[in-house]
């Protein structure tokens, strides 16, 4: 951090006070103007490193503060190669014992005054080690006068932050700058918006932006190039790839179908790293942060690897890939319960996990299980595996059937003797349920629609279940967290019933319209939600952003298409939201989407054409997209209540399989 005056390293006694005004942030720049100490801040990175730009007054008493945080730190001073390096070891948890931040800092200029501290107390060493150690450099500067300092940092050793550190190199800031902002330009222009409101433009790339930034990169480069990684698992450093900060239970809905279709190539990187996490740990993460977290449930990595094998995103071990997923879905992590599957040996004997056998959120459990089972299944076939086991996945993914309360039509906790949890409010948030209440987790069957519309009684009664979410108000029972989370108070306030798309559980939930008959209706209420719960202001998201998820739904759902299954090989369609879009696939081809009449009076699909033939679907295929199709939709003001009414018109679902 960048000071004038007194070379002041406590965080409190050296903050500065900012506007927003003085403020700019882009993908591949920030600047700042701290106003105590009349210093403009910049920074623009690479994917390791970074270059920093502090703009000084006229005066002798110009400063860098380099703080390596408490919880364990080193800092030294190198005066003669104008550097300061050091580590921390502060970190959240999920680390090894043997954790350490190593980083290098690099200034274009010669030190006028150096300063180490340590626990508070400042000496004249050029090295310290402490709980809390850091330093300060100093400068002469002329008002205008420019520092530069280039910084990078590695998990593995001193010498690989000297080695991340030539990401940057010689260049100088501008060059790493506008090097970055072609890189972002690369990324985010893999989906090209060519007509459409300023304002709905802007919100689709900060949603893609944001769909982009995880899972993060935990690799680096060794110095013949080769990737490498310091494991948050064991604490060795390995060959491979790794990626961390990510939680499966929001991702695998949709940000990771997202990469399978616009960055395979990168999830292909994602993929061998969790085949080392689970070489590592016996475990695939389920919730990374770097190492296995306790949150969350579900056993959802099932579903991110195995929608990304079948899509063609593979490893070289497809072996132990599958090996990970049948050792994860039949054990549970010793210490991490939310890793592998908390209460299988229920689930697997009794076809759910029991309500009052003390394991919390069961019935959240059991209906991912049976979807995550639906995944291993598809592997299994796809992979040749013996008809024995992949019969065993096919029955399991038929256990969220088990759940079924047939009195009230919704999901519930299920006692071990096989009764139905007593008493039961189809709005207490949390208890059987995940950040959620049961009118949001009964659609989690996303590999079988079909067969819950026929739990429920057929299409009518399901449109109506449908329908009654948005109308039942925001009603809730918040007792068992003791408080309103805001999950709660996002969806309270949102002004659409019960439906709670601030969380995750019922973000897929408005296209199951598609396989009912009624797609019109999912064509108004996307529209909906991408009207009410989305904007570019500062405000524009409708709950949390959760690892990109939130972000990807809008940039699928304003394409026109969405992932209710991942696994499958199809997307529910809905309505687009500009007239002119294209996907540039790595493959080569592009996707081009057309909606001439598109604005925001006509949201309804009267025709629909894939590559210049009329389909009455209500889906499209990732083979097709694969391809290069050519999407025309015609937008019109009233809804086509015929069109995709069929039931041959319904994307997936397993209890209609054979007849595809």
């Amino acid at each position: 951090m960048p000071v004038t005056g007194a070379p002041e390293f406590d965080e409190e006694r050296r903050a500065s006070w900012f506007g927003h005004k003085a403020e700019t942030s882009k993908p591949y720049y920030y600047s700042v103007y701290l106003a105590e100490y009349d210093v403009v801040a910049e920074i623009t990175p690479t994917d390791r490193a970074a270059v920093f730009r502090f703009t000084f007054p006229e005066g002798d008493d110009s400063y860098v503060v380099v703080d390596a945080f408490d919880k364990g730190s080193c800092v030294k001073i190198e005066p003669e190669k104008r550097r300061v390096t050091g580590y921390t070891t502060r970190n959240s948890g999920g680390v090894p014992d043997n954790f350490r931040n190593w980083f290098v800092v690099e200034f274009d200029r010669d030190f006028e005054y150096t300063a180490t501290f340590a626990d508070g107390e400042r000496s004249e060493a050029l090295e310290q080690q402490a709980g809390h150690a850091g330093g300060i450099v100093g400068f002469r500067t002329r008002r205008g006068e420019q520092v530069t300092a280039r910084v990078a940092s590695s998990f593995i050793s001193p010498e690989q932050a000297l080695r991340n550190l030539q990401e940057v190199g010689e260049r100088g800031f501008d060059e790493v700058c506008a090097a970055a902002k072609q890189r972002w330009n690369d990324v985010l222009g893999r989906i090209e918006i060519r007509e459409g409101d300023l304002d709905h433009r802007r919100t689709f790339y900060t949603c893609l932006y944001r769909s982009t930034l995880f899972p993060r990169k935990f690799y680096e480069f060794d110095a013949q190039g080769r990737p490498c990684h310091y494991s948050p698992y064991n604490g060795e450093v390995l060959p491979g790839y790794m990626y961390t900060d990510t939680g499966f239970w929001d991702t695998f809905r949709c940000l990771f179908p997202l990469l399978n279709l616009v960055y395979p190539s990168v999830n292909r990187e994602i993929q061998e790293g969790l085949v080392n996490a689970y070489r590592e740990s016996g475990f695939y993460p389920e919730w990374a942060s770097p190492g296995h977290r306790d949150c969350m449930v579900g056993n959802n990595s099932a579903s991110v690897v195995a929608d990304a094998y079948l899509k063609g995103v593979r490893v070289e071990d497809t072996a132990t890939l599958y090996r990970g997923l049948v050792d994860g879905a039949n054990k549970v992590h010793p210490s991490v319960r939310s890793t592998g599957r908390w209460g299988y040996d229920y689930y697997n004997r009794l076809g759910y996990v029991p309500y009052d056998v003390g394991i919390r959120e069961n019935a959240a459990r059991t209906l991912e299980y049976a979807y995550d089972d639906w995944c291993i299944y598809r592997m299994a076939k796809a992979l040749g595996r013996p008809q024995e086991e992949v019969e065993l996945y096919a029955r399991r993914a038929r256990n969220y059937r088990n759940l079924f309360d047939s009195q009230t039509g919704l999901m519930r906790g299920r006692n071990a003797d096989g009764s139905f949890a007593e008493p039961f409010s189809p709005f207490k948030w949390g208890d059987a349920f995940t950040e959620g209440n049961s009118w949001h987790y009964t659609w989690s069957v996303f590999h079988d629609p079909q067969g819950l519309i026929d739990l429920m009684g057929g299409r009518e009664r399901f449109a109506g279940m449908l329908d009654s979410v948005f109308v039942v108000p925001p009603v809730f029972d918040e007792s068992y967290y003791g408080s309103v989370i805001h999950e709660i108070r996002e969806m309270q306030v949102m002004n659409m019933g019960n439906y709670a798309h601030g969380n995750q559980p019922a973000q897929h939930m408005i296209y199951l319209y598609n396989y009912v008959g009624q797609p019109w209706k999912a064509q108004w209420w996307t529209r909906e939600g991408m009207d009410r719960l989305y904007s570019s202001k500062p405000d524009g998201y409708c709950g949390d952003e959760d690892n990109g998820q939130t972000s990807a739904w809008y940039v699928f759902s304003a394409l026109g298409f969405y992932p209710v299954c991942p696994g499958s090989d199809e997307y529910a369609v809905g309505s687009p939201l500009f007239r002119k879009a294209a996907i540039h696939l790595e493959n080569g081809q592009t996707v081009e989407i057309d909606a001439p009449q598109n604005c925001a009076e006509n949201r309804y699909v009267g025709r629909m054409t894939v590559d210049g033939k009329v389909t009455g679907k209500t889906f499209l295929e990732y083979g097709e997209l694969l391809g290069g199709a050519k999407i025309a939709f015609g937008m019109q003001p009233e809804p086509d209540k015929d069109r995709g009414a069929k039931p041959g018109d319904a994307p997936y679902s397993m209890s209609r399989e054979d007849c595809r």
